[in-house]
């Protein structure tokens, strides 16, 4: 719950700051559903996948790395949903292994795509909703 506090307090976005239109999690070391905030709980479904799918994409991860996607065929949802999944090293005999992740998954009211707000009903392909953010380090070290 503390990990949406501060994301709605430091948040620029109104879907973030005023619609609460994102979900908070922690995650174990093999990507399961450790506790989460009581926010949106649809976006826990698969955020799961995502966490396992970034452990598979990035064996080695080091304190300070963090990662961003929002890759339907990484466990994302729709397009406008952001995934930020941050490892958590606790033990120092684990070596590139995180002990636990943390992740938030926001709803981001224009992401591109052929009509305003990124989600157009007649869209017949992915790249017309928006732009697919593929699994990849926001911050190293």
């Amino acid at each position: 719950s503390q990990m949406g506090t501060v994301l709605e307090q430091t948040a620029i976005s109104v879907n973030v700051k005023d619609r609460k239109d994102f979900s908070c999690a922690v995650f174990n070391s093999r990507g399961e559903l450790v506790a989460n905030a009581p926010h949106v709980p649809v976006h826990l479904g698969a955020m799961s996948a995502t966490v396992q799918a970034i452990q598979k994409l990035f064996a080695e991860m080091n304190p300070g790395d963090c990662f961003i996607t929002n890759d339907p065929y990484q466990g994302g949802s729709h397009l406008p949903d952001v995934t930020v999944i941050t490892p958590v090293f606790v033990r120092k005999d684990h070596g590139h292994k995180a002990d636990f992740f943390v992740a938030c998954r926001a709803h981001h009211a224009e992401i591109g795509g052929v009509a305003p707000g990124s989600m157009a009903p007649n869209s017949t392909c992915l790249s017309q909703e928006g732009v697919l953010i593929p699994p990849m380090y926001i911050a190293r070290g």
